[in-house]
């Protein structure tokens, strides 16, 4: 059954009542938030022809021998968003695992600016400037029986504000998780929480607000709005947007294919662990997203 009315609480107050047959899905989700709902859309071209992140060639076999990744090539411009379409289990998650380091390549190279970190650690890419935004998030992004401070440090735990020298610096780490609890809008009583203490939006809007606190120069985000509330989502569309604009080069893997369309500058897509199209967003539909993604349509080798 449809219910009669709707009441909509904002901040534990009541803010409105309205009939369902009133309003649209998007006007009861502004309701709930309090604020006009961003699109994903992004402003005028920041791409320079500054290459940040080049992938080259790169292929990776798994446990039984069969390739998950064949001779992808991929270049990230400075400023620019790259959106990876494809029905998970295409390669995505290994392209992005290789990328930063957590799997040798069979063959390929990849190049952060003017250096090849092909065999370098995930360490010492995460201090030359590649950001993560993992596809998990209770997995690999947090420590979830630790506090927000302590997940500050998570993946930064050599550079400043969390360490000098070789030790831990806590007063600097906490000082920041304050900043970017404010900046980010994480919801929480204290930086000493535990972080599964927080709803999914707030504990993505910690690894975003953690990420982008490093100035990376590459951002690999996979699945960066996955499972979390409208308003977080539109947070977290902004950052990605506000960084870009900024110079940040982004590697965008999503199942959100409104998400892909308006935050990228260029999508390919991936399709048995090769790259088989490359659509511009500008006339990119969902449908036609689709029928790539399934292998229905292929560009012409």
């Amino acid at each position: 059954s449809v219910a009669d009315e709707i009441t909509v609480i904002r901040g534990g107050t009541t803010v409105t009542t309205v009939r369902p047959s009133d309003v649209t899905a998007r006007q009861l989700a502004e309701l709930m938030v309090g604020s006009e709902l961003p699109s994903p859309e992004t402003r005028e071209s920041t791409v320079t022809d500054v290459e940040v992140l080049d992938v080259a060639g790169l292929s990776l076999a798994n446990e039984n021998g069969r390739l998950v990744l064949d001779g992808i090539d991929l270049t990230i411009h400075k400023g620019e968003v790259l959106g990876i379409a494809g029905v998970e289990g295409n390669g995505q998650a290994e392209l992005v695992e290789t990328v930063m380091g957590m799997h040798g390549p069979l063959a390929g190279t990849v190049r952060l600016g003017d250096e090849d970190i092909t065999g370098w650690s995930t360490r010492r890419r995460r201090e030359a400037g590649i950001g993560y935004i993992p596809e998990d998030r209770t997995r690999h992004g947090l420590l979830l029986d630790a506090p927000l401070w302590e997940n500050r440090i998570l993946g930064h735990q050599t550079q400043k504000p969390n360490a000098k020298g070789i030790l831990v610096d806590r007063k600097g780490a906490k000082a920041d998780t304050r900043r970017i609890v404010e900046e980010y809008d994480v919801r929480t009583p204290s930086i000493d929480v535990m972080a599964n203490a927080l709803s999914g939006g707030n504990q993505q809007k910690l690894i975003v607000g953690r990420e982008m606190s490093s100035q990376p120069r590459v951002l690999i985000a996979a699945h960066p709005t996955r499972g979390v509330d409208i308003g977080a989502q539109a947070s977290i569309w902004e950052e990605i947007r506000t960084a870009r604009d900024n110079g940040l080069g982004v590697l965008l893997i999503s199942a959100d294919l409104e998400e892909l369309i308006g935050l990228s500058d260029r999508i390919v897509v991936m399709f048995d662990g090769r790259v088989t199209a490359e659509i511009d967003p500008a006339t990119a539909t969902p449908e036609l997203l689709g029928s790539y993604m399934t292998g229905e349509m292929q560009e012409a080798s």
